[in-house]
């Protein structure tokens, strides 16, 4: 079972990666060629970091949460 978990996770870490580098390459072609971007919805670009993120293990994604908690504390919050 732990070979499966393991197997899943990194077929979700190399979609992951490619997605990030399809859609953002894709994302800066139409931005940069002049294109508009604003039929694109939001969660397209953040649907490849989903996958880059259940492909972590478990320490490594608490990690992320940690991290992200960390930058996204407000000024006023942290008294």
């Amino acid at each position: 079972m732990a070979t499966l978990e393991t197997i899943v996770r990194r077929t979700l870490l190399i979609v992951g990666i490619a997605g990030v580098l399809v859609i953002y390459s894709g994302f800066l072609f139409l931005l940069f060629s002049g294109s508009p971007t604003t039929a694109l919805p939001w969660f397209l670009l953040i649907s490849p970091w989903i996958c880059v993120y259940f492909g972590l293990t478990q320490t490594q994604q608490i990690g992320v949460i940690n991290w992200f908690s960390s930058k996204c504390r407000l000024p006023f919050l942290s008294k």
